[in-house]
């Protein structure tokens, strides 16, 4: 499977997702890519969101009642589970779509062949979609919602393939959605993330995941992003997370 589903407490609604932490590829995905093993080490260095699954397990041990986890095994360039797989993803303008073609500096990254991309698919992204919506089902059916923290990491600066990279990077960037993101969670999460430096709404990087199935349809399905720049100190972070997560598991 492309993912790890690690059980929280019966009773809580809490799912931290933890998307981009892994370097690993399938044999068959490294067969596809075009560049070679120092190249590739690079690339991984700038797009893998390292320790955020460190962090989320961390949070979990420490949290007075244990969030769900669920990981992503394999790094985003066999596939990326949190772009949209189709038109609706801007990223696919600079080929960084669900499946990557270009790397985050631009240079091909594997050939484009829409067999291949229908495969990786077929075979990651909608395994790893279904799982994570099945998980968000079985959250709200045990305790009448769900509260998915997405948990990523950014570099201090920014890399070519942003599309937004002019913004602000803080230490701590908080992704919202509309629908998703009540004000309840905002007002709960910007005091306690402001305790690692300075904080900002959407940028560099906007949105959070929410399952397609339960997207703009399912408001007990809520939802937020935690951007941690990379060389933000850890240890508030994980406090603050753990503090939030407190907060979600409260009825």
């Amino acid at each position: 499977m492309p993912y790890r589903v690690v059980p929280g407490a019966p009773e809580s609604p809490v799912i931290l997702h933890v998307p981009h932490a892994s370097r690993v590829l399938t044999r068959a995905a490294r067969e596809r890519i075009l560049l070679d093993d120092a190249a590739l080490t690079a690339e991984l260095d700038r797009m893998t969101d390292a320790h955020t699954d460190v962090v989320a397990a961390r949070v979990a041990m420490e949290a007075a009642t244990t969030p769900w986890r669920f990981v992503n095994r394999y790094s985003r360039l066999v596939v990326d589970p949190e772009r949209f797989p189709d038109e609706r993803e801007e990223l696919r303008a600079v080929g960084m779509g669900a499946v990557y073609t270009r790397t985050s500096h631009g240079a091909p990254l594997r050939a484009e062949d829409p067999d291949h991309a229908r495969e990786l698919l077929a075979t990651h992204f909608e395994p790893y979609a279904t799982a994570l919506a099945d998980l968000v089902d079985d959250r709200l059916a045990a305790t009448g919602r769900a509260v998915i923290l997405d948990v990523h990491s950014y570099p201090p600066e920014p890399l070519p393939y942003e599309l937004h990279g002019t913004g602000p990077r803080p230490a701590v960037c908080l992704g919202t959605d509309p629908y998703h993101t009540p004000a309840a969670l905002l007002d709960t999460a910007r005091p306690l993330f402001a305790r690692c430096g300075d904080t900002a709404l959407d940028t560099p990087f906007a949105g959070c995941y929410v399952p397609l199935r339960h997207y703009q349809r399912c408001a007990a399905v809520s939802a937020l992003m935690v951007e941690i720049r990379r060389d933000t100190d850890l240890a508030p972070l994980v406090d603050a997370l753990t503090e939030l997560v407190n907060s979600c598991g409260t009825p």
